[in-house]
């Protein structure tokens, strides 16, 4: 394990890197899971650190670079956005307004931006970010290639909490695994990664590098990623944000709450714990509680196959005579206009 200073962020990073040589074989991947700061309320900033981190990143190899859960558009840690049972103030709403202001459609320019760097870079991007589709917002894992082009997306099927107010939900047409040269690679945003049955969704698709991008630092979360490695016979890779108070904006414009007083601007209010764990079970980099590092390692894809010989889930050791899932994987719409749908229905023919 190596701890690199970097030399082209400031402040400075720490690469944490687990790498078995300069040259990779035929099965083996080298993946980046960033631990980082977003620049709260100024989304084009995000976007300049995220490529300084993209091109420390490249430096070291990395195939697949993973962000942490809304890295663009930022992880609203601490603020109520002024609501209580019955009533949302008007600097809550205030506050949203700037919020919306800060996310990003999909497709838009922001996310032309991060196709040409995944391009530039030679990258397999995951990246975290807070959509805004009209005047709702999802928490969204965005996905691009190294041809600088983007995939798709995952919507966060179920925000946690007081999440609930300012995201929306996302349905069962944004589960994807893509298949690629690197392995098939799909996605879960937190604790939407507790779900057994939308973990057993993605297994199904054969998920191989399963992307955890989070916000929970806690130290059990550690034993999730592990039973998800375990159990999925697959690589878990969880990027999390590090955050000090001051990375947010200062009081009285932003109040941290539920920590009963406002916290120092030092007060590290998210601490990490970025993870890249074997299908074994083994951690092969990290967890890091430091500060803002790129935590790397070597993935043997060997190792997927000789962990579904003990266990496949949905394989050999399961039992869809007694216990069976379906998924409803089509968008659900809240309006449908008949007219529309028959025009379209009479083009096909």
């Amino acid at each position: 394990m190596a701890l690199i200073p970097s030399s082209s962020v400031d402040p400075p990073i720490i690469a944490e890197v687990e790498m078995n040589g300069s040259d990779l074989g035929a099965t083996t991947v080298r993946a980046t899971v960033v631990q980082a700061s977003t620049v709260f309320y100024d989304t084009p900033a995000t976007l300049d650190k995220a490529e300084r981190l993209l091109a420390e990143a490249a430096s070291y190899g990395s195939q697949l670079v993973v962000f942490p859960e809304a890295f663009i558009g930022g992880y609203p840690r601490g603020s109520t956005f002024g609501v209580t049972l019955g009533n949302r103030s008007a600097k809550g709403k205030e506050e949203f307004r700037k919020y919306h202001a800060s996310a990003i459609d999909v497709p838009g320019p922001e996310v032309d931006r991060l196709a040409a760097l995944a391009g530039k870079y030679k990258v397999f991007l995951v990246m975290g970010a807070i959509e805004r589709a009209g005047y709702t917002l999802y928490c969204t894992v965005l996905f691009f290639d190294p041809q600088g082009q983007y995939l798709g997306k995952h919507r966060k099927l179920m925000p946690t909490g007081l999440e609930r107010i300012i995201w929306g939900f996302g349905d069962g047409s944004t589960i994807p695994v893509y298949d690629t040269p690197l392995g098939n690679i799909g996605a879960l945003i937190c604790w939407e990664n507790r779900m057994p049955l939308l973990r057993t969704a993605l297994y199904a698709k054969g998920v191989e590098i399963y992307c955890a991008p989070t916000a929970d630092a806690r130290e059990s979360w550690q034993a999730s990623m592990t039973h998800i490695a375990l159990e999925g016979g697959c690589f878990v890779l969880s990027a999390n944000q590090f955050c000090r108070r001051k990375d947010y904006p200062s009081p009285p414009d932003y109040i941290f709450s539920g920590l009963g007083e406002e916290p120092s601007p030092e007060t590290v209010v998210c601490k990490g714990g970025s993870v890249i764990i074997s299908p074994s079970g083994t951690v092969l980099a990290g967890p890091n509680y430091e500060g803002e590092a790129l935590i790397s390692a070597d993935l043997d894809l060997g190792e997927i196959v000789r962990a579904k010989f003990d266990f496949d889930v949905v394989g050999h050791y399961s039992r869809p005579d007694v216990l069976s899932l379906t998924v409803r994987d089509h968008p659900q719409d809240p309006v449908l206009f008949t007219s529309v749908s028959k025009t379209e229905s009479s083009e096909k023919q």
